[in-house]
């Protein structure tokens, strides 16, 4: 994605109400064809930053510019090209799904015979053609959101902006989902942001990630370069599991080189490397020698969970990601 030109372009953007600053000199990019997570919890500004890219509420002060066009003098330009999924997503209850869409072509002013094509390809793209014909005040919460999805791929945006988009959906929902929005990057060449608090689902399928916490974007970039930020100068931890768990096996992992400490947490082991060491390579070969199978392996501090945790200690924010 390095060298796709951006899409979405936001410099030192602010919004204020009254005596609070919702959002804080925003300066972002998102490039064309990737997924960009941002991330923070109930609060945080991603709602309020969405809006603006939309032109739906104006900056206070800054620029925000979506393909080009500045969101705000432009809105109904940006509002052609973007497709926009809210936390809530309305529709029709009383009509099909079908005829949902369809009411969603005539707005965008589509011809009723391409209208039809749009609608059934949309509908088959989210895996929702079995269910055309079905009233909408019947579909489940994760199929509404599917929905939401195929009916902004009726007027076919170049960007796709989801607010929330998996928020409660059940765990196969939230997969199915998932993997819709990949398809759409990586095989429909959509730019796609999305905002969410669910940190270990974002992780899964965003290229690059930004951290939203009071207003403010604390850092943006692919999760494992920030990992390596956070941790940079600090030990390794590594958190295990193996089997057959032991005293020996906490004797064997006490004895490899450059394993400074040994602790056992609950189900997991964990391991504190000497500054600058990375033992990871070696522990399946070591363990295999010693008669140990690993299963569990992971450095804490690099995933999204202990980056964001990291931020978090760093702006002094107490709060919690939930909502």
């Amino acid at each position: 994605m390095a060298g796709q030109a951006a899409v979405i372009v936001t410099h030192n953007l602010t919004k204020r109400y009254g005596s609070i600053t919702a959002v804080q000199d925003l300066n972002l990019e998102i490039r064309q064809g990737e997924i960009f997570g941002l991330l923070g919890p109930n609060g945080a500004g991603k709602t309020t930053t969405i809006l603006m890219l939309l032109g739906l509420t104006e900056p206070t002060s800054g620029q925000a510019l979506v393909n080009g066009l500045d969101a705000t003098r432009h809105p109904l330009e940006v509002k052609r090209i973007a497709g926009y999924l809210p936390d809530n997503v309305g529709f029709y209850d009383d009509l099909t799904a079908r005829e949902n869409l369809l009411y969603t072509a005539r707005l965008n002013q589509i011809p009723p015979a391409e209208a039809e094509k749009r609608v059934a390809l949309s509908l088959e793209q989210v895996g929702l053609s079995n269910f055309a014909h079905r009233r909408v005040k019947e579909f489940s919460r994760g199929m509404r959101q599917r929905l939401g999805i195929a009916d902004i791929m009726v007027k076919d945006p170049a960007i796709i902006i989801l607010d929330e988009p998996t928020l409660g959906i059940d765990p196969e929902g939230v997969r199915e989902l998932l993997a819709l929005i990949v398809r759409l990057a990586r095989e429909g060449g959509k730019t796609v942001l999305l905002s969410s608090h669910l940190l270990h689902q974002v992780q899964q399928i965003c290229d690059r990630v930004g951290i939203f916490v009071a207003g403010r974007l604390l850092a943006a970039g692919p999760v494992a370069l920030l990992g390596h930020q956070v941790m940079a100068g600090k030990p390794l931890e590594i958190e295990l599991q193996a089997e057959p768990d032991n005293d020996n096996l906490l004797s064997t992992l006490r004895s490899l080189q450059g394993v400074t400490a040994v602790e056992r947490h609950g189900a997991f082991i964990r391991l504190r490397c000497a500054a600058g060491r990375d033992i990871r390579p070696e522990l399946v070969p070591y363990l295999a020698g010693k008669g140990f199978t690993l299963l569990y392996l992971r450095a804490r501090g690099y995933d999204l969970d202990d980056i964001y945790r990291q931020y978090f200690q760093g702006e002094g924010y107490h709060g919690t990601m939930a909502g």
